[in-house]
């Protein structure tokens, strides 16, 4: 299976887990909610969804509101598909919401895992928020290498195009830094004696930095590969 498939897998599973959906509003929650989907068709979503059908992950069940009834009898087609979780498939979810490696925190994906961040435990957070980190502080430091060799022999429009991909990788390190921050600072305020919350052992957040205006880079931006 490659990357983009399984993080496909991944992002149907996590929005029929809040709710049953056709195809479509499927399509339209992957464009909307996940901009790593923006430029996805029908073409990859229906074979995605077969797979997941034939493992048992999903089931198929004809639509039941009015509106399908209604454009049923009209166009005298079946009713609209509306694919369900299976226990199964909730399962095989949660399997896929705590993996850490890699695969976690590479551009494709890390915007669909941090996505479903309200139902990831806080450790789980944790690991993959310090592993993009530590991934894009590796790309900046090559890419400040590349510049100080390079700057001499290039013209003005590449230069700036290179310090603008520096800037968002830099841009994100902070945003990373605060949120990192901010999930350790909820931990220890629950971990304290005395805490009420010290009970608590679910994945909700352990407090997001919050701004005035949101300065959050897109996870998706294509200056940050």
């Amino acid at each position: 299976m490659s990357r983009r498939s399984g993080i496909l897998e991944f992002a149907i599973l996590g929005l029929l887990r809040e709710s049953p959906m056709h195809g479509y509003e499927l399509r339209k929650r992957l464009n909307t909610s996940l901009g790593v989907f923006r430029a996805f068709s029908y073409g990859t979503l229906y074979p995605c969804l077969k797979t997941l059908v034939a493992n048992g992950w999903l089931i198929e069940e004809p639509g039941s509101t009015p509106e399908d009834a209604l454009a049923a009898s009209l166009t005298g087609r079946r009713a609209k598909i509306v694919y369900r979780l299976t226990a199964d498939g909730k399962e095989r979810f949660e399997e896929l919401l705590s993996q850490t490696g890699p695969d976690a925190y590479e551009d494709e994906t890390f915007a669909a895992r941090f996505a479903f961040f309200g139902q990831t435990e806080r450790d789980v957070r944790m690991r993959v928020l310090e592993g993009r980190r530590s991934r894009l502080e590796e790309r900046l430091e090559k890419m400040r290498a590349s510049f100080a060799r390079t700057r001499e022999r290039l013209d003005d429009y590449t230069l700036e195009l290179q310090r603008h991909g520096m800037e968002s990788v830099e841009r994100e390190v902070r945003w990373l830094n605060e949120l990192i921050e901010s999930e350790r600072a909820g931990r220890d305020r629950r971990s304290a004696p005395g805490s009420s919350a010290q009970q608590d052992t679910s994945g909700e957040t352990g407090g997001l930095p919050r701004h005035g205006g949101s300065t959050r880079p897109d996870p998706s931006d294509d200056t940050t590969k």
